[in-house]
């Protein structure tokens, strides 16, 4: 699989996300879009109206990544709203299978997403039920942390198993991303790679999207 970047609107300018994200469209694969209860995660951000109103007047494909409870209520509507890509927490679920089988069947790619404390063994067996398996490289709830290396040797296990069962799963890592920890998260084995400050917080984005690509490469 070619290797996506999607950076994510949560270092974006709240005021502006249209412009914001179509200042994107042309350099970047997909836009990561961090929805957040205040109850999953202490934080709050935004919800299915803005995810639809940002489908309505952007070509890139909507990564979004859902922090928060009862994704089994919630996941589905995302799909349905066109979101390319919908990733919940392994942790806020009891039938993981379950809500991936629900998003699929609502039109969109299931992702499973392992935060930082979660082991990742119990989730392996998991992998044949989903597209994207969303391995978090800080804590989550948060932008702007420090990227946390020892996280890698979860991507590391993921890709070999991916790899010898043979499927077709993204492995995308979210954290701390920059030009800094691309290139290693791509050695562990991530294929997907979420970038915030690293690409809104540059003066030319198309420029620090490309970089991040060849780092990654």
């Amino acid at each position: 699989m070619s290797h996506i970047i999607a950076p994510s609107i949560l270092s974006a300018d709240f005021a502006h996300l249209a412009e914001e994200v179509r200042s994107i469209e042309k350099s970047a694969d997909w836009a990561h879009v961090d929805i957040m209860d205040n109850h999953f995660v202490p934080n709050l951000t935004i919800g299915l109206p803005v995810v639809r109103s940002l489908l309505a007047v952007t070509t890139l494909p909507l990564d979004c990544h859902l922090m928060i409870t009862n994704p089994e209520r919630w996941a589905p509507g995302y799909a349905e709203a066109g979101a390319y890509n919908v990733t919940f927490h392994a942790e806020a679920t009891d039938d993981p299978v379950a809500v991936a089988r629900d998003i699929r069947a609502a039109g969109a790619l299931a992702g499973l997403a392992i935060d930082r404390d979660t082991p990742m063994e119990p989730y392996l067996e998991l992998l044949p039920h989903i597209d994207t398996l969303l391995i978090m490289t800080i804590k989550a709830g948060f932008g702007g942390q420090a990227f946390i290396p020892e996280l890698l040797d979860k991507v590391r296990l993921a890709r070999r198993h991916v790899n010898a069962g043979h499927l077709r799963v993204r492995i995308e890592v979210d954290g701390g991303i920059s030009a800094d920890t691309i290139a290693a998260a791509a050695e562990a084995g991530a294929d997907a790679f979420v970038a915030g400050t690293a690409v809104y917080g540059q003066p030319d984005r198309a420029a620090a999207i490309a970089r991040l690509r060849e780092l990654a490469a």
